[in-house]
């Protein structure tokens, strides 16, 4: 059988790249980026695969990974895939709940985790959990339970493969490799129901890098990468073998939340991100404009304003800007968006795939006005990432670019986005009837999105099962909104409420900073967060703001009533998923006295 890319990815690469770095990651002790080459990066895949041998993992077995993101995530994944083993990563926020359905589901016998939290949730749920042998910690520093005798750490794991006695084993399976072999199964976090394990095969895999090197030839060694999303998401997990395949370097983010000083000490020439990343870099813009007066101002807004035309009106839609606008636009280039890209850290930047949710459009212009390259895309766990997406700077507003070369799409009832292609999963793990129902007769995959295409690019319009229908008999789609109203520098989080009622309404978190700051430049006192939002003032300054964003609505999608909340949505809470999506059934039952207050007569 041919060999699949990635059974023996890293050491091909190591062959060409030698001791070029390959990946980094940032030591908190000493506040330096520690760098692995192409040389030890492949070593450590090889021994990871004797070792895994050594504790008897089989072909197609499957294998839990924990943790935040970490180098070790890498060796792990490469190391099984070089003996024919499948890995199953696993968000480090994951409750003991989602942990213990998922390790019960795919029967893992060896569970890798990164850090104390995710050792602390594995060790209480292996005394539930008849099929978990073992657990290996990726951090010397976690402390293990005194009554744990079966735990070990990584590098006690490593000394089992570094005589490398079962090389020649190793060798076989990787020659054995097939296409048809899974390569991941993704859970997915899932905002209604259970997790369903998505298998995904290397056949796919290589579909989706083929693709990707056919449509952006300019990602290449050169190309220095930040990895920000958890590699447990299948956009940021894909990405990254791309940037494998094409030899970037990999800068591994820890911690989600200190992007923005990673950021700036890297400064990557590309990052995928989720569509927040650049809605907050948009407020905060926004916020600096509010707060700057006389000509700076005038200049700031006149910048963004000449960016908006130069670049959205023309450079995107392949027209050539007039002289005097493109003059100006060197300009703002030089002096205005030079300096917002270098006090962001993305003075270097060049390419910045975004998708995982709409990107409301004034986030996209904005992005694209200050010309940074952020090219909007779709995708799903089930298509291994990306569906569509724009080209550098082929970018039209409000979609999500042009069909990829590896798929294909249709449009079936209620305008549903159905699917075909190498890229699309088998099914469902061990659930056959969610398999059934996901693909219509003809073999197409039911994505759950409604849209339409235009001249060549995909526009979605609502996700299907998220419509709510007013009591009225109005059908009203909440993303929409939502999208709307969050790039509001003063909202945080929205939850629209419309099933079954009379008219819309929302669950609002505030930015507190920001509220708190207008609420002393007005001289409102308050004794805690919950009193000041619930001053007459604070109300009357979101419902002006609603009412500026909602214009564009119809009056029946208008939001009627809100209640700013004084606690973010959470996790903690069961509010949001892993990757942040609402649980919308959750914040009803969680807010279902102060929903019900909205509609009291």
């Amino acid at each position: 059988m041919s060999k699949t890319s990635f059974s023996d990815l890293i050491q091909r690469q190591a062959k060409k790249y030698g001791d070029r770095v390959a990946l980094k990651h940032r030591d908190y002790k000493t506040n330096t980026w520690i760098p692995t080459t192409w040389n030890q990066f492949a070593d450590t895949v090889t021994i990871v695969s004797n070792a895994l041998i050594e504790l008897g993992v089989d072909v197609q077995e499957n294998i839990g990974v924990f943790t935040q993101n970490k180098p070790e995530s890498l060796f792990m994944d490469f190391g099984a895939f070089g003996i024919r083993a499948v890995t199953i990563p696993l968000y480090a926020t994951s409750s003991e709940a989602q942990v213990h359905y998922i390790l019960e589901d795919a029967q893992i016998r060896y569970l890798f985790v990164g850090e104390q939290q995710q050792y602390d949730v594995a060790s209480r749920v292996m005394a539930l959990s008849p099929s978990l042998k073992q657990i290996i910690v990726f951090d010397r520093d976690v402390k293990l339970d005194a009554h744990d005798k079966t735990s070990m750490y990584m590098d006690d794991f490593l000394a089992l493969g570094k005589s490398r006695q079962h090389q020649a084993e190793v060798d076989k399976r990787t020659a054995e490799s097939q296409k048809e072999d899974l390569m991941n199964i993704l859970y997915t976090s899932g905002t209604t129901g259970e997790s369903k394990g998505v298998m995904l095969t290397h056949a796919g895999y290589e579909a989706v890098m083929d693709a990707h090197c056919d449509r952006f030839p300019g990602l290449g060694e050169n190309d220095v990468v930040i990895n920000f999303l958890p590699f447990t998401h299948v956009f940021e997990r894909a990405w990254s073998c791309w940037c494998l395949v094409v030899g970037a370097e990999l800068n591994i983010n820890l911690r989600p939340q200190d992007i923005q000083m990673t950021i700036k000490e890297v400064r990557p020439t590309a990052m995928c991100s989720v569509p927040r990343f650049w809605e907050k870099v948009y407020a905060g813009v926004n916020e600096v404009i509010a707060n700057t007066t006389g000509v700076k101002k005038t200049l700031m807004q006149d910048a963004i304003k000449v960016g908006r035309e130069h670049n959205v009106e023309y450079v995107c839609k392949g027209k050539t800007p007039p002289m005097w606008l493109h003059i100006k636009y060197k300009f703002y280039e030089k002096t205005i968006y030079s300096l917002l890209k270098k006090t962001l850290g993305l003075e270097r930047g060049a390419f910045f795939p975004t998708a995982g949710a709409a990107i409301p459009p004034a986030v996209q212009e904005f992005v694209l006005s200050v010309g940074i390259n952020m090219v909007a895309g779709y995708g799903l766990t089930e298509s291994i990432a990306t569906v569509s997406c724009e080209n550098n700077f082929d970018h039209e507003v409000g979609s999500v670019g042009k069909l990829m070369p590896h798929m294909q799409v249709k449009f079936g009832e209620n305008d549903e986005i159905l699917l075909k292609g190498p890229a699309i999963t088998k099914g469902y793990y061990k659930k056959e009837a969610a398999t059934k129902a996901a693909f219509t007769e003809d073999g197409w995959f039911r994505t759950g999105d409604a849209g339409y295409m235009k001249d060549g690019f995909l526009f979605l319009t609502e996700r299907i099962k998220d419509l709510f229908k007013t009591s009225n008999g109005k059908y009203i789609a909440p993303q929409a909104i939502e999208t709307k109203m969050v790039v509001d520098r003063y909202i945080d989080q929205i939850s629209i409420i419309a099933d079954e009622r009379k008219f819309v309404s929302a669950l609002i978190v505030p930015d507190y900073k920001l509220v708190e700051k207008y609420a002393a430049d007005k001289g409102i006192k308050y004794e805690s967060i919950a009193e000041l939002l619930k001053h007459e003032a604070i109300i009357t300054l979101f419902k002006d703001r609603i009412e500026t964003l909602q214009q564009q609505f119809a009056h029946y999608e208008q939001i009627k009533k809100f209640t700013l909340l004084p606690e973010p949505f959470s996790m903690a809470k069961g509010e949001l998923t892993n990757t942040l999506k609402i649980k919308r059934s959750v914040l009803n039952k969680n807010y279902a006295a102060e929903i019900e207050a909205m509609y009291a007569e």
